[in-house]
């Protein structure tokens, strides 16, 4: 989803570091007998280019310092490519002036629901020709990259996904006698959980589900594909909103049951990305809801909290035996259709630079090293720009298992996670709406559930999805 600018913070965090353990283009496209750009790209090496590219913002350091051992790099074998940073953060509300103000970088990252809005509105370059001719093109994990291919055109590069997830501080459970849920668990395990953790008389919450801004509608959203609802169905030229179901109302129906019966969740309960991750890494809830390694690296780089004391697990089956199924979501860097086609060419050049290649490996066990000298943990993504069975996904595997300042993630929950992708028209709008029943259902006890799903879908309906063609 299109998070707020925090999610941003630490999405960015988490694409800077994959920066480090991916390949290097340039060096290995070249060196390819296949590569039809040599020439081209000798022509090129004496035309001054300028490049503006996505830089991690000020709170980001260790991503910083990451980003500019690339960019030192990427210029001592590119010494015609001037960089600008700009620390612009992608936003639905601004990327509009920024293109018509031609002042959108030469590429910038964005989100998985962005391709088909972006594409729409043509501020996305088409890649596919650059694309296609990447050697390592194959090697990438289909599951992430595809959800930028928009009518068979390549529209943009995967730096990392998330299926999403629920984060546990076993601690807290621990210090409250409350026992570790299986990992296999229900929201009747979810439910207990958070209640017997729960300790309001001193701000303490079992869970914190986002109640502010459209991360509401989004976590919420989790809860109504593992009671098997859908978002929206597409059919015959039309898109209808499909949310208002049984589905629907039992995913309500338990945020009801957290909020009112367990008095499980935060009594300030308007919760943005940031407030909710933040209130985990004070250890002030037990559980959030989000992608794993954007909670768990402020919570063991800032928060305090060792490995140990934080668990990873997939969301709860609806009920025993059903699917864990949590949004799949990405991040992923995008090229400004008003670049030149040299600009378009060597910002695809820059964003892959790191990918598969040895100095990228070389680059990743560094940071990891310094990581370790300074104190800190690497937490790396679930879901990474390369297939993880891969002989690539093997030596970073490697590297992670030489050091213990990486978190490792428990192998058992890996075969559990069950990711679903984002409705694909009108995402945002649709969690805006969501969000605002969320805050509704938080600040009302007794509300009229069924009555308020109706007027939701309703209002979604009619302004959002009755003006979509589908082609």
């Amino acid at each position: 989803m299109r998070k707020t600018s925090k999610v941003m913070l630490c999405l960015l965090l988490v694409g800077s570091i994959l920066s480090a353990c991916s390949g290097g283009n340039k060096e290995n496209v070249e060196s390819s007998p296949k590569n039809t750009k040599n020439t081209k790209s000798e022509e090129k090496s004496e035309k001054k280019i300028t490049l503006k590219i996505h830089y991690p913002t000020p709170d980001l350091k260790e991503a910083r310092v990451t980003e500019d051992d690339k960019i030192k790099r990427f210029q001592a074998e590119y010494p015609n490519v001037e960089i600008l940073k700009d620390d612009w953060q992608y936003n639905v509300s601004e990327i509009g002036v920024k293109m018509a103000s031609n002042e959108a970088p030469t590429y910038f990252n964005t989100f998985a629901t962005e391709a088909q809005f972006l594409a729409e509105k043509g501020w996305l370059a088409d890649i596919t020709e650059l694309y296609n001719k990447w050697e390592f093109k194959d090697e990438m994990n289909p599951l992430l990259q595809n959800q930028f291919i928009v009518n068979g055109k390549v529209l943009g590069i995967t730096q990392n996904g998330y299926i999403t997830s629920t984060i546990v501080n076993k601690k807290m459970l621990d210090e409250k006698g409350v026992a570790i849920p299986p990992y296999e668990w229900t929201w009747a395990d979810m439910l207990s959980t958070a209640k017997g953790v729960s300790d309001p008389s001193k701000g303490i919450a079992g869970i914190a589900p986002m109640g502010k801004g459209n991360e509401a509608g989004w976590n919420w959203t989790n809860f109504l594909f593992q009671a098997g609802g859908e978002i929206q169905t597409v059919a015959d030229g039309k898109v209808t909103a499909a949310f208002n179901s049984e589905a629907g109302l039992k995913a309500l129906d338990f945020y009801r049951q957290l909020r009112w019966e367990a008095k499980a969740i935060p009594q300030d309960w308007a919760l943005g990305w940031g407030d909710a991750v933040g209130a985990f890494q004070q250890s002030r809830t037990a559980m959030v809801i989000a992608g794993a390694s954007d909670v768990i690296e402020p919570a063991l780089n800032q928060g305090g909290l060792k490995p140990e004391d934080v668990l990873t697990f997939p969301m709860p089956a609806a009920e025993k035996g059903g699917k864990h199924t949590g949004i799949l979501g990405g991040n992923y860097l995008v090229i400004n259709p008003n670049a030149t086609p040299d600009e378009q060419e060597m910002a695809f050049r820059y964003i892959t630079y790191d990918y598969f290649s040895d100095k990228g490996l070389e680059a990743l066990e560094a940071d990891i090293k310094q990581r370790k000298t300074d104190g800190k943990y690497f937490v790396p993504p679930l879901l990474q720009y390369f297939n993880a069975d891969s002989k690539f996904g093997a030596k970073v595997k490697a590297i992670y298992d030489k050091y213990d300042n990486v978190y490792q993630y428990d192998p058992a929950i890996m075969g559990l996670l069950d990711g679903k992708p984002e409705a694909q028209y009108n995402t945002q709008d649709y969690y805006a709406t969501m969000s605002s029943v969320i805050q509704e259902l938080f600040s009302k006890e007794g509300l009229d559930l069924k009555s308020t799903l109706e007027k939701a879908s309703k209002l979604v309906q009619e302004k959002f999805f009755d003006s979509i063609t589908v082609e």
